[in-house]
């Protein structure tokens, strides 16, 4: 069933896909799709792991890369954006109680669709968001993940008027007083796409416009701003993935991508947590902004042939 993935002009969706939704734990229904490749021979399925107020149709183009290498994709909406189930009332705030239900969710996933629909081996790829949860959730995905690939992981702000340790104090503070759903003050509305001169995300004229008319014809997968549970959800997921314990617990061979001109985050935090990580390398793909996946063909053919360097690959590391 295709009919809850969503068209338009100049992105049309990959052939051969299948669309539901899954129950989480706590009853919130989750979208999903996963796709086959279409070159042989099949070498497996990358599960694609999306960025905050991102949906499954903003990767359709990269869906259609994988399936010419050969990878199927299984991809899902995180609950409280895209197409998956809101959290508050107000359907345009960016909220979730903790890191730990996309953890849990990721888990369901893998339990009730991609283990018996999609076939193996497997590998993630995640953006950003995606690839905090991905940390998060490496402990348990040991026995499931051959590899990963963690593109502009979330590990840090670019620039914070606070650090760390002081966004975790004061929104810890804020929820506290129960002002955990409220946007973060200031910060801007994300369903409205910026003019592409000033955009950070892309300097791809022609995709930025692609992506940016999905969320124009759709608004519905769309979310706002923040909120501060959202924000302190994900300083206690990097606090968590930061301790060395932790680090230790991680053993599936990581590829950490870092943008070289990104200003959403900190470049310098991938690259110090890639060093500090027993079984990561790093690859930085310089002048390249922070949406690596959506940019121009330069930044773009550099990231797929270190992902066609290092998946499948052997269980040696590549730099």
């Amino acid at each position: 069933m295709t009919d809850f993935l969503y068209d338009t002009p100049g992105n049309p969706r990959p052939a051969g896909g299948v669309c539901g939704f899954l129950s989480a734990r706590d009853g919130k229904k989750l979208r999903y799709a996963h796709f086959s490749a279409t070159a042989q021979p099949p070498k497996g399925t990358v599960v694609l792991l999306t960025g905050r107020n991102e949906f499954i149709e903003k990767y359709f183009e990269t869906i259609r890369d994988l399936a010419q290498r050969g990878f199927g994709t299984a991809i899902l909406d995180w609950r409280g954006q895209g197409g998956s189930d809101r959290l508050t009332r107000n359907p345009a705030r960016g909220h979730v109680r903790s890191f730990d239900d996309y953890e849990n969710d990721l888990e369901r996933f893998f339990t009730e669709i991609v283990l018996p629909d999609c076939r193996g081996p497997y590998y993630i790829l995640a953006h950003s968001t995606g690839a905090l949860v991905s940390l998060l959730a490496a402990p348990m995905l040991s026995n499931r993940i051959r590899r990963m690939v963690l593109v502009a992981p979330f590990l840090g702000l670019h620039k914070s008027p606070l650090s760390m340790a002081a966004t975790g104090r004061l929104t810890t503070l804020l929820c506290s007083a129960g002002l955990g759903r409220f946007r973060v003050p200031g910060a801007r509305d994300t369903r409205r796409p910026e003019p592409f001169a000033i955009n950070v995300l892309s300097s791809d004229p022609e995709r930025y416009r692609r992506n940016a008319l999905i969320y124009e014809t759709y608004p519905q997968l769309a979310v706002g701003a923040p909120t501060v549970a959202w924000i302190h959800a994900a300083y206690e997921a990097m606090r968590t993935v930061h301790d060395p314990e932790f680090m230790a617990r991680i053993r599936i061979p990581t590829l950490l991508v870092a943008a070289g001109a990104d200003r959403v985050v900190s470049s310098r935090a991938v690259e110090n947590y890639a060093r500090r990580l027993r079984v990561g390398s790093l690859l930085t793909i310089d002048g390249a902004r922070h949406e690596i996946l959506q940019e121009a063909d330069l930044y773009r053919e550099q990231f797929l042939a270190a992902f066609d360097a290092f998946v499948p690959g052997s269980d040696a590391l590549v730099p």
